[in-house]
């Protein structure tokens, strides 16, 4: 029995099978752990760059929309304030509300809200290199959030830098109209109020991690 043992032999086995229960070699791409991003957070913010749409024709549109909300939010203040200097001028103010909320005109030659009147020349150039900076970012504008905040901030800044500009007692000297006076609040205009709405929206997208080209991050 032994002779014919060794004359038949043994069947050679691989090594990889030779010890019973080892597990096969892992290849990578096989759905390993290391063919896995090592960073999950990494691998959604490289997903999400992805899906933003950067093409030319993409920035045309929010660039397009930027100055459609600008040339809204400018021509609505203009015409707001033309009415109220030929109606509502040296008159007695109008009571919208009762003593709540009322149309009331005045000359604020300071910032937003009327502070800062010894300034003007200052929040004249202030505005104006607002206008300079939101057009540096329509370069790479792909976010719609913040092609309708910059438009805001854009008309809103040209309505108040015209008055500086054309109104009196002077060029980059003139008072701003404001006439919307709540009770207990300073008088402002149309131009103010679309200046703090995308001031706000600004901040809303910042804390989301939203920036203007579409990148969304998280801290």
């Amino acid at each position: 029995m032994a002779e014919a043992e060794r004359i038949i032999g043994t069947p050679d086995i691989p090594e990889a099978e030779g010890h019973e229960g080892a597990e096969p070699e892992q290849t990578a791409g096989s759905g390993s752990p290391e063919a896995v991003e090592p960073d999950g957070q990494d691998a959604d913010s490289a997903a999400a760059d992805a899906a933003v749409d950067r093409s030319p024709a993409t920035r045309r549109r929010r660039i397009i929309l930027l100055f459609c909300v600008a040339v809204l939010a400018y021509l609505l203040d203009l015409g707001s304030k033309m009415l109220v200097v030929a109606k509502l001028e040296h008159q007695e103010p109008i009571e919208i509300f009762g003593d709540w909320l009322k149309f009331d005109a005045i000359r604020n030659a300071g910032a937003a809200f009327g502070f800062g009147e010894a300034f003007t020349i200052i929040f004249t150039i202030i505005a104006a290199t607002v206008i300079v900076v939101i057009a540096r970012l329509a370069r790479k504008l792909y976010s719609l959030p913040w092609a309708i905040a910059l438009g805001l901030l854009l008309g809103g800044a040209l309505g108040n830098l015209t008055d500086r500009i054309f109104r009196a007692p002077g060029v980059f000297e003139g008072a701003v109209v404001d006439f919307i006076a709540p009770a207990h609040f300073a008088v402002f205009n149309l131009a103010d109020s679309a200046i703090v709405c995308g001031g706000i929206l600004i901040v809303l997208l910042s804390f989301k991690g939203l920036d203007p080209d579409g990148t969304v991050h998280k801290d």
